[in-house]
């Protein structure tokens, strides 16, 4: 057992300041994520439509240094979040008997949230790794890649992966900075549900339109 020796009043100040930018930074998360989903859709308008956005992000240098900017804040969410996670078996067992036992609707949410976070890590790095030493970004190049068989596959776990993790982020977001009241919760995790259901409907049409265009 670890004992801290701060005052409780220090602790609690840094508790809240690192569940601020804990905060911060999974929000502008999925606003990225949000954004890059309707970017790359659009070459289900046709691949010329997103070549020209993706020269223009490049040529701007957005992407070059976007790219690692978006992972430094991966990470740093990542590591802010990792503070409740329990990593020790013990723990884990802890997390699930009460989660089983509460029967509550919004801890297995968070239990949902944590498991999907530990593959989206090793999953988006990978991801993230490939694109950006792989410039430029182009539609034929993209589509060569998903025709390849393996990351067909990896994009069809990692899309409904990311986007359920994104969407119960903002779900618990809204809540837990009051939002969203008690009384609207249920309205708006419908909503909420909706919004990812429609996302991963974009994701997999793209991932069609990849796999069926001519990269010659």
């Amino acid at each position: 057992m670890s004992i801290s020796y701060a005052p409780a009043g220090k602790t609690g100040k840094w508790d809240g300041a690192l569940d601020w930018l804990q905060m911060l930074s999974g929000a502008s998360l999925i606003l990225f994520m949000w954004c890059h989903m309707i970017l790359v859709s659009s070459v289900v308008i046709g691949p010329g439509v997103m070549n020209a956005i993706a020269e223009f992000f490049e040529s701007t240098g957005m992407v070059q240094a976007g790219g690692p900017l978006i992972f430094l804040v991966f990470l740093v969410h990542f590591v802010l979040a990792a503070r409740k996670i329990p990593f020790r078996f013990d723990g884990q067992k802890t997390v699930w008997q009460h989660a089983r036992m509460m029967r509550h609707g919004d801890t297995w949410l968070w239990v949902i949230q944590a498991v999907s976070a530990m593959i989206i890590l090793i999953m988006a790095s990978v991801h993230i790794w490939v694109v950006l030493t792989d410039l430029p970004i182009t539609a034929a190049k993209s589509a060569a890649r998903v025709q390849g068989g393996f990351w067909a596959v990896f994009y069809l776990f990692l899309l409904p992966l990311v986007e359920l993790h994104v969407g119960i982020g903002f779900y618990r977001i809204a809540v837990k900075w009051g939002f969203v009241k008690d009384s609207q919760r249920k309205k708006f995790k419908r909503g909420e549900n909706m919004l990812t259901m429609m996302f991963i409907a974009i994701g997999v049409i793209t991932l069609l339109r990849f796999m069926f265009l001519s990269v010659n």
